[in-house]
């Protein structure tokens, strides 16, 4: 398969990529539309000029996002088993 060869602008930079398929290249144009909206909101709320700076806080922010939900995702499961299990000692108890 083909590479297809985009361009993203980041933070008034141009960003040449290639990517595998649509889906890839619409998932990099989203998010490279949420890094720069996230940049004009720290912009424009904190006085930061430094546009790495501002990249570092977006780049912290994603990330903690995605921590936080790894996080949730876990505990989620294992709540779940920890029922799962409750419940099968309740079906195994019933069936002695």
């Amino acid at each position: 398969m083909e590479k297809l060869k985009i361009n993203l602008v980041i933070a008034g930079r141009s960003y040449p990529l290639s990517v595998n398929s649509n889906i890839e290249e619409e998932g990099m144009r989203k998010a490279a539309a949420n890094i720069n909206q996230l940049i004009s909101k720290y912009e424009k709320n904190y006085a930061v000029s430094d546009k790495q700076d501002v990249l570092a806080m977006c780049a912290l922010q994603f990330a903690s996002k995605l921590e936080i939900s790894t996080l949730d995702t876990e505990e989620t499961n294992t709540e779940a088993l920890d029922k799962i299990h409750e419940l099968t000692k309740l079906v195994s108890a019933h069936l002695e």
